[in-house]
């Protein structure tokens, strides 16, 4: 069976496959054998029960759930440590003296007469009942009843718990594993939704293969959505019984036939979706409940989109991409997801192998080529794309504006050259018409001519009386084109069906996509194909039948993509459960009248160490203020009235060399920004960053300071 949302890519198929209405076209390569698993499992299957059944409680956004210790949401108040010290060792002094007074009669006997009232005269004396050893045990075990109780209070006076607690009890506890204690009918290895939707087979089948060590996280998280797609109908509870008893865990199977990566770097939980990126830190500026646990992402938080900026150097890629991309690609495989990396060649976003599909632009060895249009049949909405890509960073910055005047000059030759030719032109072919070249003209005319196609010869009249006017935009089209129309790229782009494009359209199914952009001699190509790809990222996710399937675009270095109609369409993506994620190495490569548009569509904000003060300005801004509690201290001199006052501080002045002074504390609730553009360029850390969090439901999660290596 092919669960909900792992319909083959790349339209090959073992067996039927239940696919929604007009499935996007996508080239058709024989899938890859499995491959071994990175790390052979346990016979078994300790490792991957013990992982299922670790408690995962409700938490904070951005909180690392795997074996999380909730903690309060207020600081304790906690007695500063020489105080606690010297509070401890005075209560000893003082128990100890109370039981000197006692044991050398300094204060009488009145201590034993609750021994006189309690115990028996006979138990008295040396020819007592109990003999001369009886006698000294009662007497010995009296004075250490009352020596106990000396004690006891001496320990709840100098708080003798709360120093053993934090002096010996943390220093030798070892760490402890995440519990995985479950009660049978709460055991998700024991797949009991599935027993009392009537499929005990199938649970036992997969019960028996997880305790034999043949399930991994990936096969669990991938049957998970097999069965959803149960719930909701899209599938048969036959037809799925029958996959698991048959293939048992290995049912549902990636059209890769992929059961894992090749290797993974980050940590990551399937049942929860999360990938670790790190520790948020023990620090005053953090809530207490974030203090010291995990940092951890997943699409619930990136489905609000993503935007982290810092210099080269900072670790975006390896510490944040990356392990994005990964977690991602481990969610496609589980068919949840569907996801897209783009950056430049060599910029370790992963190995080929842990990617369907891989677009190298500008290498002659590539397998795929990137549609230039698509995959889209609609003249209007392809050229309303491609201006995006060719022209959008040229268009006024500020958001209310648009390139319809670009739109429209594409739509008038796209429209006439689909009708003639019953494809899109190519790059070369496309130049020649922005150019005004005579013969490329003359034929569409006949072309339309012999097709009867008049509202079509209209467009392409109004093109001519529009070339050579002053304000045509036709040129501007064209010099953008031929940066496209050179000899590295003459392979690419290609129309005519000779090639194997890939196109975003392909979003309906779990497909990795990794997108080598050229970068050598070939910067402003570039940026013009993220542009490219962002805009059919856009304009495809939001008319995607099946949005259970979450979508990401991973764009590593963003600069020269974020435009009006980029940040129009970044606001559109929470809705079609879709996000981005973009980073920058400073916001001056986003013109000024969007950043604060820009950071104010993304729900994520991550301020990497090193950032400019002026780049902090801007998230300080988004991030606002807070009340908080400020003391001021005020030292004032005392003044001594009196010849014994005086002589006191003169004596006084004369050991410490200080005059004497009183202290004045003044506490009040001010506003203040919660990190300020001089914290954030120069109290992060190297190997830190402050990162805000928002997640789809509009929960919350203020600046954390947070250690990417942790």
């Amino acid at each position: 069976m092919d669960s909900d949302g792992t319909q083959d890519a790349r339209g090959t198929h073992a067996s039927p496959v239940p696919r929604p209405a007009g499935p996007p076209e996508m080239p058709a390569v024989p899938p890859r054998p499995p491959r071994a698993p990175a790390t052979p499992p346990l016979p078994d299957g300790s490792a991957f029960l013990t992982w299922l059944r670790a408690p995962r409680p409700d938490a904070a956004p951005g909180v690392w759930r795997f074996g999380h210790r909730p903690r309060p949401a207020e600081e304790p108040e906690e007695i500063p440590t020489r105080q606690l010290l010297s509070g401890a060792l005075i209560a000893f002094l003082v128990g100890w003296l109370i039981w000197s007074l006692l044991q050398n009669g300094y204060v009488g006997t009145w201590w034993w007469v609750p021994f006189d009232l309690i115990v028996p005269d006979a138990w008295r004396g040396g020819d007592s009942d109990l003999g001369e050893t009886g006698t000294f045990i009662v007497y010995q075990g009296y004075e250490l009843l009352v020596a106990l109780v000396i004690m006891v209070g001496a320990a709840r006076l100098g708080r003798w718990g709360e120093v053993w607690r934090r002096f010996v009890t943390l220093r030798f506890r070892r760490p402890e594993a995440p519990e995985a204690r479950t009660a049978p009918e709460d055991d998700p290895a024991q797949w009991n939704e599935l027993r009392a939707a009537g499929a005990p087979d199938a649970a036992e089948r997969l019960a028996t293969e997880a305790r034999s060590g043949l399930m991994r996280d990936v096969d669990h998280a991938r049957i998970l959505r097999a069965w959803q797609g149960v719930r909701t109908g899209r599938h048969s509870l036959a037809t799925f019984s029958g996959a698991v008893l048959k293939d048992g865990a290995a049912a549902c199977l990636h059209p890769s036939g992929e059961r894992d990566l090749p290797a993974r770097l980050a940590r990551h939980d399937l049942v929860t979706g999360q990938v670790r990126l790190g520790t948020t830190v023990d620090d005053a500026r953090n809530p207490y409940a974030y203090r010291g646990t995990g940092l951890a992402l997943g699409p619930d938080l990136l489905g609000t989109s993503l935007v982290a900026v810092g210099p080269a150097g900072s670790g975006k890629t390896g510490t944040v991409v990356r392990p994005l991309a990964e977690s991602l690609c481990l969610h496609a495989l589980a068919g949840r997801a569907a996801v897209v990396v783009v950056g430049a060649a060599g910029a370790g976003l992963g190995p080929a192998d842990a990617y369907d599909v891989v677009v190298r632009i500008g290498n002659q060895e590539s397998e795929y080529d990137l549609d230039l249009y698509g995959g889209t049949t609609d003249p209007d909405e392809a050229a309303a794309v491609l201006a995006e890509a060719l022209v959008g960073d040229l268009a006024d910055p500020h958001p209310g504006s648009d390139s319809r005047r670009s739109t429209t000059v594409l739509a008038q030759l796209l429209g006439p050259f689909r009708a003639v030719h019953g494809r899109f032109p190519s790059v070369p072919e496309l130049r020649q018409l922005l150019d005004g070249a005579p013969g490329p003209f003359a034929a569409l005319r006949q072309g339309l001519q012999e097709a009867g196609q008049e509202s079509l010869l209209r467009e392409l009249d109004a093109r001519e009386r529009q070339m050579g006017q002053p304000g045509d935009v036709g040129g501007v089209l064209g010099d953008r084109v031929a940066l496209l129309d050179r000899p590295a790229f003459a392979g690419f782009f290609d129309t005519s069906g000779q090639s194997r494009p890939f196109t975003l359209k392909a979003l309906d199914h779990p497909v990795r996509v990794r997108i080598d952009l050229p970068q050598r001699g070939h910067a402003d190509a570039s940026k013009m194909l993220a542009r490219l790809v962002l805009a059919q990222f856009t304009a495809s996710v939001a008319v995607r039948e099946d949005r259970s399937l979450f979508a990401c675009l991973l764009l590593d270095d963003a600069t020269g993509v974020v435009t009006p109609e980029a940040v129009r369409g970044i606001q559109r993506l929470r809705s079609g459960n879709a996000g981005v994620v973009l980073t920058l190495r400073t916001l001056d490569d986003v013109a000024r009248p969007l950043r604060g548009p820009l950071l104010g569509a993304t729900g994520c904000r991550m301020a990497l160490s090193g950032l400019t003060p002026w780049d902090g300005q801007d998230f300080a801004e988004v991030w606002g203020k807070e009340w908080t509690e400020a003391r001021d201290v005020t030292d004032r001199q005392i003044i001594a009235e009196t010849p014994a006052g005086k002589a006191v501080h003169m004596l006084r002045r004369v050991i410490t060399g200080k005059a004497p002074t009183a202290r004045a504390v003044t506490v009040r609730q001010v506003e203040r920004e919660r990190w300020s553009a001089s914290e954030l360029a120069h109290a992060v850390p190297a190997g830190h960053a402050v990162l805000s969090l928002t997640d789809v439901k509009g929960e919350h999660a203020p600046p954390l300071l947070v250690d990417l290596r942790g």
